[in-house]
């Protein structure tokens, strides 16, 4: 920008007044055009980042209760041979870790009233999400309470139902049989000590799943030592989820499923999915609607300056200076109000995270505040793009004022 279009500016929007009465009303339309931008830029950031936040708040709750890929029997049967189909997924290059799990439906009773029907899974140790997410009592350990009994965590709302407490005892009972039909067998019954309570938020988990050691699941649900209800794999780039899932099928063969994240919880994803696409959308028309009210901004800032503008023109400033000088104030207020927008958007977004100052419903979200994760690329091109908006939109008026004939404006001034 040349010396001439950068006083100029300056001079204009730091003085945007009118001539008569009422002249301070450019002005406060000048701090409403450089206002919208600012809001617009703060809300596109503000989505952008809640969704995203979403999205990584959702797959880290999925991944810490599920895995990235699971593989396990396409019959309703366990997985046999289980050392071997533990080797061969070990060995595929995207493998980071291999847990074998030990699942099946039973029966938890606290008394002769308190029944519920449970997700019972057998694991070596809590998964480190889940481990992170007790609200009381602690996580799995090797180690049995006073009475001998081996420890079991249990979700927050099916602690509620039941009406459990830590450390209390609960009976849980097997309805499997060897040949895979209920009723063909009297039920296994083992008791357990509550040792802890988790909370992830995700109802279908806090009320069904139930963990226990592996070892103790083997026992109750008579499972063979080389066997597993299924493994879940852990990735080291979880978007190569769908091409290892392909792959661990292919390699392992019938009767062997291997499912990746995404098609076990498509529904979840993809209501992710439809925010990422449609809301950055909607609220970029924030943006778009406050670029054009700049339109109306600088054709006043014109109209007001008439004569200034002739004054410049008469001592040789040429159209293309002008023009150049309205473009200038057009990318002037894209710059504040991107700066202004993308200061309140990340003073917000640190409120929010340290603070939870928007709340959510558990039930519909799975979590009680809203999520936010700041990406620096989204702050550049969310900045950039308001000020080439804005810039654009100033080309109208810069052609106005570029048209102005400084001999009719100084004669008829």
């Amino acid at each position: 920008m040349f010396t001439l279009e950068r006083f100029v500016t300056r001079r204009y929007l730091r003085r945007a007044e009118g001539k008569k009465e009422g002249g301070g009303f450019l002005r406060f339309i000048l701090y409403v055009a450089v206002g919208g931008v600012a809001i617009g830029v703060a809300a596109l950031l503000l989505a952008l980042s809640i969704v995203r936040g979403f999205s990584l708040e959702i797959e880290s709750k999925i991944t810490g209760v599920g895995s990235h890929v699971q593989v396990e029997s396409l019959r309703d049967a366990p997985l046999s041979d289980a050392a071997n189909v533990e080797s061969v997924i070990g060995r595929h290059p995207q493998a980071r870790a291999v847990t074998p799990v030990i699942q099946e439906f039973a029966l938890l009773r606290r008394s002769s009233r308190e029944i519920d029907g449970v997700a019972i899974t057998g694991v070596k140790e809590l998964p480190p999400f889940l481990a992170a997410s007790i609200v009381e009592g602690s996580a799995l350990g090797s180690s049995r309470d006073g009475d001998g009994l081996p420890p079991l965590v249990m979700g927050s709302a099916l602690q509620t139902r039941l009406g459990v407490t830590v450390g209390e005892r609960v009976t849980v009972f097997s309805i499997r049989s060897q040949d895979g039909v209920l009723g063909r067998s009297r039920p296994r019954i083992q008791q357990f000590a509550v040792a802890g309570v988790y909370e992830t938020f995700l109802g279908q988990y806090d009320e069904t799943y139930v963990y226990v050691d592996i070892n103790e699941a083997r026992e109750l649900l008579e499972y063979g030592d080389d066997e597993v209800s299924r493994f879940d794999v852990e990735l080291h780039d979880v978007r190569q989820a769908p091409d290892v899932a392909s792959a661990l099928e292919d390699e392992l063969g019938f009767p062997v499923l291997a499912r990746s994240i995404y098609e076990l919880f498509g529904s979840l994803f993809a209501w992710v999915n439809l925010q990422q696409s449609i809301i950055p959308f909607v609220i970029a028309i924030i943006i778009l609607v406050a670029a054009f009210n700049i339109v109306g901004v600088l054709l006043m800032i014109v109209l007001e300056k008439t004569g200034e503008i002739g004054v410049l023109a008469s001592m040789g400033a040429s159209r293309r200076q002008i023009r150049r000088l309205f473009m200038a104030m057009g990318m002037a207020i894209g710059m504040v109000g991107s700066a202004i927008g993308a200061t309140l958007a990340l003073v917000l977004a640190l409120l929010q995270q340290r603070f939870g100052i928007i709340p959510l419903p558990a039930e519909s979200y799975y979590m009680s505040t809203a999520p936010v994760r700041l990406d620096v690329t989204d702050f550049v091109v969310v900045c950039v793009v308001a000020v080439v908006l804005c810039l654009v939109a100033a080309y109208i008026p810069a052609r106005v004022g570029g048209r102005v004939e400084p001999v009719r404006v100084i004669r008829f001034r």
